[in-house]
């Protein structure tokens, strides 16, 4: 316990920091082990999800044990240099993301609405 303590100090962290790591920019071909081994130098991994459909393909989302594992890899792993990548390495935001989910489902509801009743959207 006294081991912990000394390792994580009085450390303030600030509050975007959290566990589960956002990565972009994968190669598509990576495969889990080789994120294991990348990721892994940093602590211990509880999980680790790649992106597998169109939309997804070269992210991946990264869930360390230790909120400090998660701060010291996202320290040295942005920009690091994966088949002639540059991975991007974000926390990740609930909020951020949803706000893209729910951006594009009201853009989706308005396409709707305009086909419905005939609106066009071209200038005049």
């Amino acid at each position: 316990m006294a081991a912990i303590s000394l390792r994580k100090g009085n450390t303030r962290l600030p509050p975007e920091v959290n566990r589960v790591l956002y990565v972009r920019n994968l190669p598509f071909n990576i495969t889990s082990e080789e994120m294991y081994d990348i990721f892994g130098k940093y602590g211990a991994i509880r999980q680790i999800r790649i992106g597998t459909n169109k939309d997804t393909r070269g992210t991946a989302f990264v869930v360390y044990e230790d909120i400090y594992d998660a701060k010291t890899a996202v320290d040295h792993l942005s920009g690091f240099n994966v088949a002639n990548r540059y991975l991007i390495v974000l926390y990740y935001q609930q909020a951020k993301m949803s706000k893209k989910f729910d951006q594009k489902k009201k853009e989706d509801e308005i396409t709707k609405m305009q086909e419905k009743y005939g609106v066009s959207t071209k200038d005049k």
